[in-house]
Protein backbone atom coordinates (compact mmCIF):
# COMPACT_ATOMS: atom_id res chain seq x y z
CA UNK A 1 0.00 0.00 0.00
CA UNK A 2 1.08 3.54 -0.46
CA UNK A 3 1.95 5.71 2.53
CA UNK A 4 -0.71 7.61 3.68
CA UNK A 5 0.94 10.52 4.15
CA UNK A 6 3.12 12.40 2.18
CA UNK A 7 4.88 14.43 4.78
CA UNK A 8 5.03 14.06 8.91
CA UNK A 9 5.65 17.26 10.62
CA UNK A 10 6.79 16.35 14.17
CA UNK A 11 7.32 19.74 16.07
CA UNK A 12 6.10 22.67 18.11
CA UNK A 13 2.69 24.31 18.28
CA UNK A 14 1.66 27.90 19.72
CA UNK A 15 -0.59 30.51 18.88
CA UNK A 16 0.78 33.85 16.95
CA UNK A 17 -0.55 37.05 18.37
CA UNK A 18 0.38 39.90 15.55
CA UNK A 19 0.26 42.96 16.90
CA UNK A 20 1.24 46.22 14.22
CA UNK A 21 2.04 49.72 14.47
CA UNK A 22 3.36 51.69 16.54
CA UNK A 23 4.64 48.49 18.70
CA UNK A 24 7.69 49.64 20.46
CA UNK A 25 6.88 49.23 23.91
CA UNK A 26 6.81 52.36 25.88
CA UNK A 27 7.45 51.21 30.05
CA UNK A 28 6.01 53.45 33.06
CA UNK A 29 2.37 52.40 32.22
CA UNK A 30 2.61 54.39 28.83
CA UNK A 31 -0.95 52.56 26.92
CA UNK A 32 -0.82 52.62 23.13
CA UNK A 33 -3.13 52.04 20.44
CA UNK A 34 -2.40 49.64 18.15
CA UNK A 35 -3.14 49.63 14.15
CA UNK A 36 -3.95 45.79 13.82
CA UNK A 37 -3.93 43.22 16.19
CA UNK A 38 -4.62 39.33 14.83
CA UNK A 39 -5.17 35.61 16.12
CA UNK A 40 -4.23 32.68 14.14
CA UNK A 41 -2.33 29.86 13.50
CA UNK A 42 1.33 29.63 14.43
CA UNK A 43 4.92 27.96 15.20
CA UNK A 44 7.74 27.36 11.99
CA UNK A 45 6.58 23.43 12.24
CA UNK A 46 2.50 24.00 11.94
CA UNK A 47 2.91 26.80 9.33
CA UNK A 48 5.03 24.61 7.07
CA UNK A 49 2.26 21.88 7.53
CA UNK A 50 -0.12 24.08 6.49
CA UNK A 51 1.77 25.18 3.35
CA UNK A 52 2.47 21.88 2.16
CA UNK A 53 -1.01 20.68 2.58
CA UNK A 54 -2.19 23.72 1.13
CA UNK A 55 0.18 22.60 -2.04
CA UNK A 56 -1.95 19.49 -2.42
CA UNK A 57 0.19 17.37 -0.08
CA UNK A 58 -0.90 14.85 2.45
CA UNK A 59 0.55 15.88 5.92
CA UNK A 60 -0.21 14.55 9.62
CA UNK A 61 1.68 16.41 12.43
CA UNK A 62 2.79 15.40 15.81
CA UNK A 63 3.25 17.97 18.99
CA UNK A 64 1.98 19.01 22.05
CA UNK A 65 -1.04 21.46 22.82
CA UNK A 66 -2.27 22.35 26.37
CA UNK A 67 -5.92 21.64 27.02
CA UNK A 68 -7.35 25.26 27.03
CA UNK A 69 -8.60 27.85 24.44
CA UNK A 70 -5.18 28.04 22.79
CA UNK A 71 -4.67 24.26 22.02
CA UNK A 72 -8.29 24.12 20.69
CA UNK A 73 -7.58 26.81 18.37
CA UNK A 74 -4.69 25.40 16.66
CA UNK A 75 -6.41 21.75 16.68
CA UNK A 76 -8.73 23.19 14.62
CA UNK A 77 -6.84 25.53 12.07
CA UNK A 78 -4.64 22.76 11.77
CA UNK A 79 -7.43 20.66 10.82
CA UNK A 80 -9.53 23.48 8.66
CA UNK A 81 -6.17 23.14 6.78
CA UNK A 82 -5.99 19.56 5.89
CA UNK A 83 -3.52 18.27 8.22
CA UNK A 84 -3.74 15.06 10.23
CA UNK A 85 -3.70 15.92 14.14
CA UNK A 86 -4.23 12.40 15.37
CA UNK A 87 -0.21 12.86 16.38
CA UNK A 88 -0.84 16.16 18.79
CA UNK A 89 -0.85 15.43 22.51
CA UNK A 90 -2.94 17.43 24.10
CA UNK A 91 -1.68 17.72 28.06
CA UNK A 92 -3.75 19.28 30.56
CA UNK A 93 -0.87 20.13 33.03
CA UNK A 94 0.63 22.69 30.39
CA UNK A 95 0.12 25.76 28.55
CA UNK A 96 0.06 25.70 24.80
CA UNK A 97 3.26 28.09 23.72
CA UNK A 98 2.33 31.44 22.60
CA UNK A 99 4.44 33.86 19.92
CA UNK A 100 3.73 37.81 20.19
CA UNK A 101 4.86 39.49 16.99
CA UNK A 102 5.63 43.32 16.94
CA UNK A 103 5.83 44.00 13.04
CA UNK A 104 7.28 47.20 11.77
CA UNK A 105 7.57 47.83 8.39
CA UNK A 106 9.01 44.30 7.00
CA UNK A 107 10.87 43.90 10.02
CA UNK A 108 9.24 42.26 13.39
CA UNK A 109 10.20 41.55 17.10
CA UNK A 110 8.76 37.84 18.65
CA UNK A 111 8.24 37.05 22.13
CA UNK A 112 7.62 33.42 22.42
CA UNK A 113 6.03 31.30 25.71
CA UNK A 114 7.45 27.72 25.46
CA UNK A 115 4.70 26.16 27.15
CA UNK A 116 4.37 22.44 25.68
CA UNK A 117 6.66 23.00 22.65
CA UNK A 118 9.62 22.41 25.19
CA UNK A 119 8.17 19.06 26.37
CA UNK A 120 7.02 17.37 23.82
CA UNK A 121 9.82 14.81 22.83
CA UNK A 122 10.34 11.41 21.29
CA UNK A 123 8.33 9.12 24.19
CA UNK A 124 5.14 11.55 23.40
CA UNK A 125 5.64 10.19 19.27
CA UNK A 126 3.81 7.15 18.08
CA UNK A 127 6.44 5.60 15.85
CA UNK A 128 4.52 4.03 13.90
CA UNK A 129 3.48 7.19 12.32
CA UNK A 130 6.78 6.78 10.25
CA UNK A 131 5.46 3.63 8.22
CA UNK A 132 2.81 5.80 7.01
CA UNK A 133 4.93 8.31 5.63
CA UNK A 134 6.87 9.16 2.72
CA UNK A 135 9.04 12.16 4.28
CA UNK A 136 9.73 13.20 7.72
CA UNK A 137 10.21 17.17 8.39
CA UNK A 138 11.22 18.87 12.08
CA UNK A 139 11.29 22.58 12.52
CA UNK A 140 12.91 24.94 15.03
CA UNK A 141 15.20 22.48 16.27
CA UNK A 142 16.79 24.57 18.80
CA UNK A 143 13.20 25.99 20.41
CA UNK A 144 12.28 22.04 20.50
CA UNK A 145 14.19 20.91 23.86
CA UNK A 146 13.15 17.91 24.89
CA UNK A 147 12.76 16.58 21.07
CA UNK A 148 16.34 18.08 20.05
CA UNK A 149 18.41 15.17 21.40
CA UNK A 150 16.86 12.29 19.91
CA UNK A 151 16.35 14.24 16.12
CA UNK A 152 19.25 12.55 14.79
CA UNK A 153 18.35 9.19 16.45
CA UNK A 154 14.80 9.95 14.93
CA UNK A 155 15.90 10.81 11.30
CA UNK A 156 18.35 7.64 11.30
CA UNK A 157 15.13 5.53 12.10
CA UNK A 158 13.11 7.33 9.93
CA UNK A 159 15.55 6.68 6.60
CA UNK A 160 16.09 2.91 7.10
CA UNK A 161 12.25 3.03 6.62
CA UNK A 162 12.84 4.68 3.61
CA UNK A 163 11.34 8.17 4.41
CA UNK A 164 13.10 11.13 3.43
CA UNK A 165 14.21 14.03 5.53
CA UNK A 166 14.25 17.41 6.25
CA UNK A 167 15.11 20.21 8.50
CA UNK A 168 14.87 23.73 9.89
CA UNK A 169 16.92 24.55 12.85
CA UNK A 170 15.25 28.40 12.96
CA UNK A 171 17.45 30.46 15.44
CA UNK A 172 19.58 29.53 18.46
CA UNK A 173 18.36 31.62 21.31
CA UNK A 174 20.91 30.69 23.24
CA UNK A 175 23.51 31.23 20.11
CA UNK A 176 25.62 28.60 21.26
CA UNK A 177 24.89 26.60 17.94
CA UNK A 178 26.05 23.24 19.09
CA UNK A 179 27.92 21.01 17.87
CA UNK A 180 25.07 17.80 18.19
CA UNK A 181 23.09 19.67 15.10
CA UNK A 182 26.06 18.41 13.09
CA UNK A 183 25.24 15.20 13.69
CA UNK A 184 21.52 15.62 12.74
CA UNK A 185 22.37 16.90 9.41
CA UNK A 186 24.30 13.88 8.95
CA UNK A 187 21.01 12.39 8.85
CA UNK A 188 19.44 14.83 6.99
CA UNK A 189 17.89 14.77 3.62
CA UNK A 190 17.21 18.59 2.54
CA UNK A 191 18.64 21.55 4.99
CA UNK A 192 16.94 25.06 4.52
CA UNK A 193 18.48 27.28 6.94
CA UNK A 194 17.95 31.16 6.62
CA UNK A 195 21.32 33.09 5.75
CA UNK A 196 21.68 34.25 9.39
CA UNK A 197 21.63 30.42 10.71
CA UNK A 198 23.69 29.21 7.51
CA UNK A 199 26.89 31.50 8.75
CA UNK A 200 26.10 30.81 12.50
CA UNK A 201 26.39 27.36 11.62
CA UNK A 202 29.48 26.77 9.27
CA UNK A 203 31.43 30.15 10.26
CA UNK A 204 31.27 31.15 6.96
CA UNK A 205 32.72 34.53 5.70
CA UNK A 206 29.78 35.01 2.90
CA UNK A 207 26.73 32.71 1.98
CA UNK A 208 28.28 31.26 -1.23
CA UNK A 209 31.02 29.75 1.45
CA UNK A 210 28.09 28.47 3.47
CA UNK A 211 26.13 26.62 0.97
CA UNK A 212 29.33 25.19 -0.30
CA UNK A 213 30.20 23.98 3.17
CA UNK A 214 26.24 22.59 4.30
CA UNK A 215 26.58 20.83 0.89
CA UNK A 216 29.69 18.81 0.89
CA UNK A 217 27.58 17.62 3.93
CA UNK A 218 23.86 17.47 3.24
CA UNK A 219 22.37 16.11 0.17
CA UNK A 220 20.27 19.06 -0.65
CA UNK A 221 20.82 22.69 1.03
CA UNK A 222 18.57 25.44 0.01
CA UNK A 223 19.19 28.98 1.73
CA UNK A 224 16.94 31.79 2.41
CA UNK A 225 18.06 35.30 1.71
CA UNK A 226 14.97 37.31 2.64
CA UNK A 227 14.05 39.64 -0.42
CA UNK A 228 17.53 38.57 -2.12
CA UNK A 229 15.63 35.47 -2.45
CA UNK A 230 17.21 31.85 -2.08
CA UNK A 231 20.22 29.72 -3.38
CA UNK A 232 20.18 25.76 -3.37
CA UNK A 233 22.66 23.43 -4.31
CA UNK A 234 22.76 19.42 -4.58
CA UNK A 235 26.29 18.15 -5.33
CA UNK A 236 27.49 20.88 -8.46
CA UNK A 237 23.82 21.46 -9.26
CA UNK A 238 23.56 25.35 -7.67
CA UNK A 239 20.20 27.18 -8.68
CA UNK A 240 19.20 30.73 -7.28
CA UNK A 241 15.75 32.11 -7.08
CA UNK A 242 14.47 35.65 -6.63
CA UNK A 243 11.64 36.91 -3.94
CA UNK A 244 8.68 37.71 -6.00
CA UNK A 245 7.78 41.48 -6.23
CA UNK A 246 4.91 41.75 -3.75
CA UNK A 247 3.12 44.15 -1.40
CA UNK A 248 4.34 42.80 2.18
CA UNK A 249 1.78 42.79 4.87
CA UNK A 250 4.12 40.59 7.39
CA UNK A 251 6.79 38.18 7.12
CA UNK A 252 5.51 35.60 9.18
CA UNK A 253 6.49 32.29 8.68
CA UNK A 254 7.30 33.35 5.09
CA UNK A 255 10.52 30.89 5.70
CA UNK A 256 8.18 28.23 6.57
CA UNK A 257 5.93 28.81 3.07
CA UNK A 258 9.19 28.48 1.36
CA UNK A 259 10.26 25.24 3.22
CA UNK A 260 6.72 23.74 2.25
CA UNK A 261 7.11 24.54 -1.16
CA UNK A 262 10.99 23.29 -1.06
CA UNK A 263 9.95 19.91 -0.04
CA UNK A 264 6.80 19.98 -2.62
CA UNK A 265 9.75 20.02 -5.51
CA UNK A 266 11.78 17.57 -3.93
CA UNK A 267 9.13 15.00 -3.38
CA UNK A 268 8.13 15.72 -6.71
CA UNK A 269 11.65 15.00 -8.04
CA UNK A 270 11.73 18.64 -9.90
CA UNK A 271 14.54 19.86 -11.27
CA UNK A 272 16.46 22.15 -8.38
CA UNK A 273 16.04 25.33 -10.19
CA UNK A 274 12.57 24.24 -10.18
CA UNK A 275 12.00 23.61 -7.12
CA UNK A 276 13.40 26.40 -5.18
CA UNK A 277 11.62 29.00 -7.79
CA UNK A 278 8.36 27.37 -6.25
CA UNK A 279 9.55 27.54 -2.61
CA UNK A 280 10.67 31.21 -3.58
CA UNK A 281 6.99 32.01 -5.18
CA UNK A 282 5.42 29.99 -1.80
CA UNK A 283 7.53 31.91 0.73
CA UNK A 284 7.03 35.56 -1.15
CA UNK A 285 3.27 35.33 -1.95
CA UNK A 286 2.90 34.13 1.92
CA UNK A 287 3.85 37.90 2.85
CA UNK A 288 0.79 39.68 1.23
CA UNK A 289 -1.14 38.49 4.87
CA UNK A 290 -1.38 39.10 8.41
CA UNK A 291 -0.10 35.83 10.22
CA UNK A 292 1.83 32.63 8.16
CA UNK A 293 -0.81 30.77 7.35
CA UNK A 294 -3.62 32.92 5.71
CA UNK A 295 -1.69 34.18 1.90
CA UNK A 296 -0.16 30.43 1.78
CA UNK A 297 -0.56 30.12 -2.06
CA UNK A 298 -2.03 27.22 -3.99
CA UNK A 299 0.04 24.65 -5.89
CA UNK A 300 -1.93 26.59 -8.99
CA UNK A 301 -1.62 30.26 -7.34
CA UNK A 302 2.48 29.75 -7.07
CA UNK A 303 2.60 28.71 -11.00
CA UNK A 304 0.65 31.25 -12.16
CA UNK A 305 3.03 33.71 -10.36
CA UNK A 306 6.07 32.61 -11.48
CA UNK A 307 4.13 32.44 -14.82
CA UNK A 308 3.76 36.10 -14.66
CA UNK A 309 7.53 36.71 -14.50
CA UNK A 310 8.22 35.28 -17.75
Amino acid sequence: MPPKYDVLVLGEVCVDIILSGDVTPAFGQVEKVLDDAVLTAGSSSAIFACGAARLGLHVAFAGMVGDDVFGRFMLDALAQRGVDTSGVVVNPALKTGLTVHLIRGADRAMLTHMGAMEVFGLADFDMGMLAHARHLHVGSYFLQKALRPDVARLFSAAQQQGLTTSLDTGYDPDEVWGADVHATLAATNVFLPNATEALALTGARDVGQALADLAARVPVVAIKMGAEGARARTGDDEAVAPALPVRIVDTTGAGDSFDAGFVYGFLQEWPLADTVALASACGSLSTQGAGGTDAQPTLAAARAALASLQ
